[in-house]
C-alpha cells in the first residue's frame, strides 16, 4: 500500500464513521477557547472544562482578564498542571490581545504566536477551530498516531508531522482530520495497550500490521 492509498483508506473511513468531529473543550467564543487551550498543555481536557467555568465567569473577556493580576488568575487554575506558568501565560496574553489587538483575537498564525502561552500547536488550533483554516495542529496524540498509521514516516518533530499530514489530506478537510487523530488516539490508538481489535482502520496500520 502506498502512502498516498493508506491516506485515501483512513480518510475513507473516518469520513463514513465520524463525519462530525469536533474539540471536547468546551467554550462559546474564540477568547474562551483560546484559553482553554493555553490552560489544555499537559493537562486533560476534562480537568480544563472543571476550571474553565468560574475562571470565565470572573473574567469573560480579554478585557477583564488584562485588568487581573497573574495572582488572582492563579486561585482559578491551580488544580491544572503548571499553574504559575499558565496564569502569568493568561494575564500576558489577555493584555496583549487588549493593548494590540483591540481584543479581538487575530487570524494569522504568525500574529497569533505573538501572544504570551501562544506556540505554533496553539495558534494553530484556534485558526482551525475558530477560523476553518487548513493548518494541522500537532498535540502528542496526532503525532502518535500519525506515525502509528504511517500517515507520517520518519517524522522527528510535530512540525515534520505536520508538513507531511497538510501534503496528504485534503485542504478542506485538513481542520476536520485534526480532530479524527485526536479523538482517535484518545480513545482508541491510545499510548498504553491500543485497541487495535476495536480499530476501524487497523488493516490499513502499519503498527498493526507490524504486530501481525
Amino acid at each position: 500500500m502506498t502512502k498516498s492509498e493508506r491516506y485515501q483508506k483512513v480518510i475513507e473511513y473516518f469520513m463514513e464513521h465520524m463525519p462530525v468531529a469536533e474539540t471536547e473543550l468546551i467554550y462559546s467564543d474564540p477568547f474562551q477557547l483560546l484559553v482553554a487551550v493555553i490552560l489544555s498543555a499537559q493537562c486533560t481536557d476534562k480537568r480544563v472544562n472543571i476550571i474553565t467555568p468560574p475562571l470565565l465567569a470572573k473574567y469573560p473577556t480579554a478585557e477583564t482578564m488584562a485588568k487581573a493580576s497573574p495572582e488572582g488568575i492563579f486561585e482559578y487554575i491551580k488544580s491544572c498542571s503548571y499553574p504559575n506558568n499558565k496564569a502569568k501565560h493568561l494575564f500576558g496574553m489577555a493584555k496583549m490581545l487588549t493593548d494590540d489587538f483591540s481584543g479581538v483575537i487575530p487570524q494569522n498564525i504568525d500574529e497569533l504566536q505573538k501572544l504570551p502561552g501562544v506556540g505554533r500547536k496553539t495558534a494553530n488550533v484556534i485558526a482551525a477551530v475558530v477560523f476553518n483554516k487548513p493548518v494541522m495542529p500537532v498535540d502528542t496524540h496526532v503525532f502518535r498516531v500519525s506515525a502509528r498509521i504511517g500517515l507520517s514516516t520518519n517524522a522527528k518533530t510535530p512540525l515534520e508531522t505536520e508538513k507531511q499530514l497538510t501534503h496528504y489530506i485534503p485542504e478542506h478537510l485538513i481542520p476536520l482530520a485534526h480532530h479524527w487523530l485526536i479523538l482517535h488516539g484518545r480513545y482508541i490508538c491510545t499510548a498504553r495497550s491500543p485497541k487495535c481489535r476495536e480499530c476501524g482502520i487497523s488493516e490499513y496500520c502499519k503498527y498493526y500490521k507490524k504486530g501481525e
